[in-house]
C-alpha cells in the first residue's frame, strides 16, 4: 500500500478533461466584524430624510392608534367587574399579538396605494425601458448542499441561456459552489457540471468544500476570499433559485448608477408547485406578496433587508463590512450564525451601505416545501436562526431599522406561543369563572373578585381582529381588479375571488397548527436542542400514513384538550374557539388532503392559477424542460469514476491542495484506509465503507488510486458491486 503515501494521482495520458474547474484566484480580503464595537465604512446611505420619516412616522403612528383602539376596547371587554390577574395577563398580551397585526395591516396599506398609483421604484428601475449596457464584472454564484444535482444544473443553465440572450454574457461568470457531503450527489454533480461546461462554454465553474463550515454563509464568505477581487458585483442564487436574464442585466446596471448601494433585493415569486399546500403558497404568495413588499420597501426605504437569495451584491461592500463572527455559548444560541442574512445586511447598513428592495421589478422566482411538514422542517431551522439574533441586537452602530429587522424576525416566531398561552389564558379564565369559588374582600376590598366580560364587545374585538387580517387579501384582490392581463392570467375576477375565500379558509385551518409547530419549535430551542440542517425537499410532499399520523398527533391532541375544556364551561366558550379547534382536530386529514399532487399532467385547473402557471416565462419553460429530460438515477460513485476517465481526472485534478498535520487524524480516513487495505476485492471495499468513509476516500487521491486499483467482482463487469450507503 505504498500508493497510500503519494501526494497525487497521476493524469491518465490522452485525458479528454484536463480542463481547472476554476480560474485562477484573486483574493480579497474579509475580516470578521465585531458586534460590540466597529467603524463606519467608506458606504453613504443614499436616501432622503424627510420623506423617510413621513413615511415611518405614517406607519408607526397608525400602527400605535389602532393597537390603542384595540387595547381599549379589550379593556372594556374585560373590566366589567374588575380586572382579575388572569384577565390583566390577557390584556397584555392581546396589546402585543394586537400591535404585530396593526403594524402588518399599515404597512400593507401603504402598499396598496404605492401599487394602485404605480410609484416608480426608488432606484429609478424601469423594467419597461430597454436593456442598459454592463461595464462590471459580475458573478452569479450557486451555493447547493446536497441537491439533485440535474435539477440544480437544469436551473442554472436556463439562467445562463437568459442572461446570454441579453448581449451581456461576457459580464458574467457563474460558480457552482458545492458544499455537498453525499458522495453520490458530489460525483454526480461534477459530471453534470462538465457536460454542462462543455454544452454552455466558457465562464462555468465549480468548487466543492470538503467540510461545509458555516454553511451557506461560510460557503459565500470562501468564495469571497478567494475570487472576489476580480468582480464588482456577486448576485447570489439558492438551489431552487430562478431569475431571468433581464432581471439580472437590471439589477446590475442599478447598481452601476447608486455607487452607495450594496445589495438590492428582488422579490421570489413562488413556482412550480404541485401539492395543494404548495399551491395555496403559491398563489397567496403571487397574489398578496407583491402588496406587502411594495408597502415595506416604501417605508424601509435604504434600510431594507436581505433574504438570502435572488438578490445583488456589492463585492467590496460584503467583504469590508459583513464577515459573521461567531456566537459565544453552545448550540443552539451560540455557535455560527444560522440566519446570515438578516445580520449581513444590518452590518453593511451599519457601515453606511444602503439596502435596497426592488418589489417590482419581477423576474424573479423560487420554490416552496410541498408539505406543512416540510415547511415546518425549514420554519423550524430559521425558528433557531432568527432566535439567535437575541445576540446580535445589542450590537453597536446597528441603524433602528436593522434592529427593527432583527426584532421582526424573533417576534414572528414568538407570536406563536403568545397565541397560544393567549386561548389558554382565555380557558382558564372561564373555568375559573364556571368552577373556581371567587375570592371574596381580597386585600381588603368591600366588593368581591367575580371573573366577567363583556361577550357582545368581545364579538366586535374578534370581528375587528379578522378585519385587520382579511382587508389586506381584500385590497390585493382590488389591484388585480384594476390590472386587465393580470386578472386574465389569475383565471379571471370571479375565480381569483373564490381562490382567495379558499385560501383564507384553508389558511385559517393550517395557522393553529402551525401555531402548535412553532411553539413545540421554540419550546425546543429555548431548552437547548439544535435543529442541525435537513436538506429540503422540493419534488412532492408524499409522507407515509404513519409519518402523518405520528408528527400531527401532538396538534390533534391540543385540539381534543381545548375542546373538552370548552365543552366543560359552556356551549358558547365551544363555539367561540370553533376555528382553532377545527383546525386542531383536522389536521391530519387537511394534512392527508394538501400533501397530494394537484392537478394532472395535462392543463392545470384554473382555481389557484398564477401568472406564472398560465403563462410561464420563458426561463421557467426552459428551466422544466432541461429537468424533464435530465436523468434521475444516481450512481455509485466509486463506478461512475473508474467507468468514466475524463471524469477520474478532472475530480483527482481539481481536489483541493491538503496538508497533513502531524498529531491531527482525520477518523474517517483512518478508517477509510484500514479497510481498504483489507479489503480483497472493489466489491467488499464498497460493502465495508459507509458514507463518510466513502467521502473522505473521495477528497483523498492516494487512498481513491488504491480504492480503484482493487480488482472488480468475478464477472468482470462490476455490475454487482453495490455501496454499503
Amino acid at each position: 500500500m505504498d500508493a497510500l503515501t503519494s501526494s497525487t494521482l497521476e493524469r491518465r495520458p490522452g485525458s479528454s478533461e484536463q480542463v481547472a474547474f476554476l480560474p485562477p484566484e484573486s483574493a480579497l480580503e474579509m475580516s470578521t466584524r465585531a458586534l460590540r464595537n466597529f467603524e463606519r465604512g467608506s458606504g453613504a446611505a443614499d436616501f432622503t430624510l424627510k420623506s423617510l420619516t413621513l413615511r415611518r412616522s405614517y406607519i408607526f403612528t397608525g400602527t400605535a392608534a389602532l393597537t390603542l383602539g384595540g387595547c381599549y376596547e379589550m379593556y372594556q371587554v374585560l373590566q366589567v367587574g374588575g380586572i382579575t390577574t388572569l384577565e390583566a395577563m390577557v390584556l397584555v398580551l392581546f396589546v402585543l399579538l394586537f400591535a404585530w397585526i396593526a403594524f402588518s395591516f399599515t404597512s400593507s396599506l401603504a402598499g396598496f396605494f404605492v401599487l394602485l398609483f404605480r410609484q416608480g421604484d426608488a432606484l429609478g428601475i424601469d423594467s419597461d425601458s430597454s436593456l442598459p449596457q454592463l461595464r462590471s464584472r459580475n458573478a452569479m454564484l450557486l451555493p447547493t448542499y446536497n441537491e439533485d444535482p440535474y435539477r440544480v444544473m437544469a436551473r442554472l443553465r436556463a439562467i445562463h441561456e437568459s442572461v446570454g440572450e441579453t448581449g451581456s454574457a461576457s459580464q458574467f461568470d457563474w460558480y457552482v459552489l458545492s458544499d455537498t457531503t453525499d458522495p453520490s450527489l458530489w460525483i454526480a454533480e461534477e459530471k453534470c457540471f462538465m457536460q454542462l461546461r462543455r454544452e454552455a462554454g466558457t465562464g462555468l465553474f465549480y468548487r466543492h468544500r470538503p467540510a461545509n463550515t458555516a454553511r451557506k454563509s461560510g460557503n459565500i464568505e470562501d468564495w469571497v476570499k478567494r475570487f472576489g477581487g476580480g468582480y464588482d458585483h456577486m448576485i447570489i442564487l439558492d438551489a431552487d433559485s430562478l431569475m431571468t436574464g433581464d432581471t439580472i442585466v437590471r439589477l446590475a446596471a442599478a447598481m452601476e448608477s447608486h455607487p452607495n448601494v450594496a445589495l438590492i433585493q428582488t422579490l421570489p415569486i413562488v413556482v412550480n408547485a404541485r401539492t395543494l399546500f404548495a399551491r395555496l403558497q403559491q398563489f397567496a404568495g403571487r397574489l398578496y406578496g407583491p402588496l406587502i413588499a411594495a408597502g415595506i420597501a416604501w417605508w424601509h426605504g435604504s434600510e431594507g433587508n436581505y433574504w438570502g437569495h435572488n438578490a445583488i451584491i456589492r463585492v467590496r461592500a460584503f467583504a469590508q463590512d459583513a464577515g459573521l463572527p461567531e456566537l459565544r455559548g453552545r448550540k443552539p444560541f451560540g455557535g455560527h450564525i444560522l440566519s446570515h442574512d438578516f445580520v449581513e445586511a444590518a452590518l453593511m447598513r451599519r457601515a453606511g451601505w444602503a439596502i435596497h428592495m426592488a418589489p417590482m421589478l419581477g423576474g424573479s422566482f423560487e420554490e416552496c416545501p410541498p408539505s406543512l411538514l416540510d415547511f415546518a422542517a425549514r420554519d423550524r431551522r430559521w425558528c433557531q436562526g432568527n432566535l439567535q439574533h437575541l445576540a446580535v441586537l445589542p450590537a453597536r452602530g446597528l441603524h433602528w431599522v436593522s434592529r427593527l429587522h432583527l426584532l421582526t424576525g424573533i417576534g414572528s416566531y414568538l407570536t406563536a406561543p403568545l397565541w397560544l398561552i393567549f386561548l389558554a389564558l382565555g380557558i382558564l379564565i372561564s373555568l375559573q369563572a364556571q368552577f373556581v369559588r371567587p375570592e371574596y374582600f381580597s386585600k381588603g376590598s368591600l366588593f368581591p373578585q367575580w371573573p366577567a366580560q363583556d361577550p357582545v364587545l368581545a364579538a366586535w374585538v374578534f370581528l375587528g381582529t379578522m378585519g385587520l387580517l382579511i382587508v389586506p387579501k381584500l385590497l390585493a384582490f382590488l389591484l388585480l381588479l384594476t390590472q386587465r392581463e393580470t386578472r386574465k392570467r389569475f383565471g379571471g375576477g370571479f375565480v381569483a375571488l373564490v381562490g382567495i375565500l379558499i385560501e383564507t379558509l384553508l389558511s385559517s385551518l393550517i395557522a393553529p397548527v402551525m401555531m402548535i409547530f412553532q411553539s413545540t419549535a421554540v419550546g425546543e430551542i429555548l431548552l437547548g436542542r439544535d435543529a442541525g440542517w435537513q436538506v429540503q425537499r422540493r419534488d412532492d410532499g408524499g409522507v407515509p400514513r404513519s409519518e402523518t399520523v405520528r408528527r400531527y398527533a401532538l396538534p390533534t391532541l391540543v385540539g381534543i384538550v381545548m375542546a373538552i375544556a370548552g365543552y366543560a364551561v359552556s356551549l358558547p366558550l365551544l363555539l367561540w374557539m370553533t376555528p382553532v379547534i377545527i383546525g386542531l382536530l383536522l389536521a391530519i386529514p387537511i394534512a392527508l388532503l394538501s400533501s397530494g399532487s394537484s392537478g394532472g399532467a395535462g392543463r392545470p385547473p384554473r382555481l389557484f392559477a398564477t401568472p406564472e402557471q398560465t403563462s410561464p416565462p420563458q426561463v421557467l419553460v426552459r428551466a422544466n424542460q432541461l429537468a424533464t429530460a435530465a436523468p434521475t438515477a444516481i450512481g455509485c460513485p466509486v463506478l461512475e469514476l473508474r467507468n468514466d476517465t475524463g471524469l477520474l481526472d478532472a475530480h483527482v485534478n481539481n481536489l483541493p491542495a491538503s496538508k497533513r498535520i502531524r498529531g491531527q487524524v482525520n477518523p474517517h480516513l483512518a478508517i477509510a484506509r484500514a479497510k481498504i487495505e483489507d479489503a480483497e476485492s472493489l466489491e467488499e471495499a464498497l460493502r465495508f465503507l459507509n458514507t463518510h468513509q466513502t467521502f473522505a476516500a473521495l477528497n483523498s487521491a492516494p487512498l481513491l488510486r488504491a480504492l480503484l486499483e482493487l480488482p472488480i467482482s468475478a464477472d468482470g463487469t462490476g455490475s454487482r458491486l453495490k455501496p454499503a450507503f
